[in-house]
């Protein structure tokens, strides 16, 4: 395949390779490790996404699907048979973001007015009682480890040790296990938001929502005034989203078992990024899509 034989998709697909295999060689992953799981993901893709008319896909399909040969899905197929590569949910980060948001939420752990209580580290009411509702078989002390650590919460030791939530979500700090973690749901996410518009728009059905705004002639000066800008203000949208739909979660609800097999995962995802620009040609444009 050359250059000028390249469709857009295969452009647009060596866009987003470029930052990832960046990302790869520092931290040490070879061609041949990204090659395997390529394989493997293209194989799982095929199996599960793309059966034939309410058949079970057949190894020798997936391999006129993926262009791999039989003898390769069979492998992969039995690998992925058993040693699953996608968590239902990372442990940690998981269940300390529950916490969060059932501080945030549930009333019973909230004040007056509506915002989130300090809280005893024991009580019917406190931390301990929190954790437990909200984090399975995590133990208090373990979590709140992990939320001083990252100062989520605050431990106010003048006020007889009481415990202040000091910011409404959790994000790892220094964690770059959780951190790979939550870049590979937001990456996952957002190309899955794509595939979904693509495959919308050809059958006349409403996209899901994606915005961008890029401007690619800004003065170097003001990007600090702008980072902080920017950060503000998408954590006080995010903050009004999650006090709608935050309270309608099934944790914080406390909806049965059979609410719980009709639970659907959404969101919003909102991130920052700014790059250099190199080869800069005569024009130059701004957008907002």
């Amino acid at each position: 395949m050359s250059d000028h034989t390249l469709g857009p998709l295969h452009r647009a697909l060596y866009r987003i390779l470029r930052p990832l295999v960046r990302l790869l060689l520092r931290n040490g992953v070879p061609f041949g490790d990204f090659a395997e799981l390529a394989r493997r993901a293209y194989i799982e893709t095929a199996l599960k996404d793309f059966p034939e008319r309410g058949r079970k896909m057949t190894d020798s399909r997936a391999a006129v699907l993926t262009g791999l040969t039989r003898k390769e899905v069979k492998r992969q197929r039995e690998i992925l048979a058993g040693e699953p590569l996608e968590p239902r949910y990372n442990r940690q980060g998981n269940r300390a973001s529950r916490v969060v948001a059932g501080w945030v939420h549930d009333p019973r752990f909230q004040d007056a007015r509506g915002h989130p209580a300090t809280l005893t580290v024991d009580g019917s009411a406190g931390f301990a009682e929190l954790v437990r509702l909200y984090s399975g078989d995590m133990t208090p002390r373990a979590v709140l480890d992990e939320l001083l650590r990252v100062g989520v919460v605050a431990w106010k030791a003048e006020e007889g040790g009481m415990l202040e939530l000091r910011k409404r979500a959790y994000v790892p700090a220094g964690d770059d296990t959780e951190m790979l973690h939550i870049f590979g749901e937001d990456v996952s996410d957002l190309v899955a938001t794509i595939d979904y518009n693509l495959v919308s728009s050809r059958q006349g059905q409403q996209p899901l929502f994606q915005r961008t705004l890029t401007y690619d002639n800004i003065p170097p000066e003001v990007i600090g005034e702008w980072r902080a800008l920017a950060s503000r203000q998408s954590q006080q949208l995010l903050e009004r989203l999650d006090g709608w739909l935050g309270p309608k979660d099934q944790d914080v609800t406390g909806a049965g078992t059979e609410a719980a097999h009709r639970a659907v995962r959404t969101g919003i995802s909102v991130f920052y990024f700014e790059d250099p620009v190199q080869n800069r040609g005569k024009d130059h444009d701004c957008s907002s899509s």
